[in-house]
């Protein structure tokens, strides 16, 4: 299930009668979710970029890889380039996406009011571990629009040591995204070669410290 990032300010005060229509609320995120791959699918032109052609044959031999674990993942049928944003690591230095060309990213939007996205954070450290280096990156973009030092603390608590801290409190990240159809709620992770192109996408949790997720990623790196 993902969850959406307006979501997040208003959780930790909720009077226990909004609970049920809080857990309503949660399910229906949750549908949307499941059927925002095909919005996702629908509005990909948003973002067609010709140059990433290379990109949509190598999404094709990740497709056999989209199992166990990594069941969700959705490999690139259209040649796309994600949206211009900017975000800032933990020193408040600005990175954008173009700064890691050359480097497979696996770029996970989190948070910390998001069950699903705590969840799996160290499994993002642990394929970090791995598989990082200078062909391959977690850019793990938390969006807490509040207390900065939560997620840092979060992180920190679960020792997560290989993972670099990225955020954006703005939120011009996800809206960016979203603006281009490509996300629908949190957790969200894409995949991007080292052009900048879209791989792939996966809506909602996994296991990426798992085989088969590292088998995908082992893949998309040609190894």
């Amino acid at each position: 299930m993902t969850e959406r990032p307006e979501q997040g300010a208003r959780k930790a005060a909720r009077p226990l009668t909004l609970m049920l229509l809080a857990a309503l609320f949660g399910a229906a995120a949750g549908l949307l979710a499941v059927y925002g791959i095909g919005g996702l699918t629908r509005n990909a032109d948003t973002v067609a970029d010709p140059a990433c052609a290379g990109a949509v044959e190598a999404a094709k031999r990740l497709i056999p890889l989209a199992r166990g674990e990594v069941a969700a993942f959705v490999a690139a049928t259209a040649p796309r380039r994600l949206p211009a944003f900017t975000f800032r690591d933990g020193t408040g230095k600005a990175f954008t996406l173009a700064d890691f060309k050359g480097k497979t990213v696996l770029l996970n939007l989190w948070a910390t009011w998001c069950v699903p996205c705590r969840k799996e954070m160290p499994t993002l450290d642990a394929l970090q571990r791995a598989l990082g280096g200078a062909e391959f990156e977690v850019v793990a973009l938390n969006l807490d629009t509040r207390d900065l030092e939560k997620p840092k603390r979060f992180l920190a608590e679960i020792n997560a040591r290989d993972l670099a801290f990225y955020e954006d409190q703005s939120l011009s990240a996800f809206e960016a995204l979203k603006r281009a159809g490509r996300v629908v709620g949190l957790p969200t992770t894409f995949l991007i070669d080292g052009q900048g192109c879209e791989l792939g996408l996966l809506a909602g949790p996994a296991e990426w410290a798992s085989a088969d997720a590292q088998a995908l990623i082992r893949t998309a790196l040609g190894r």
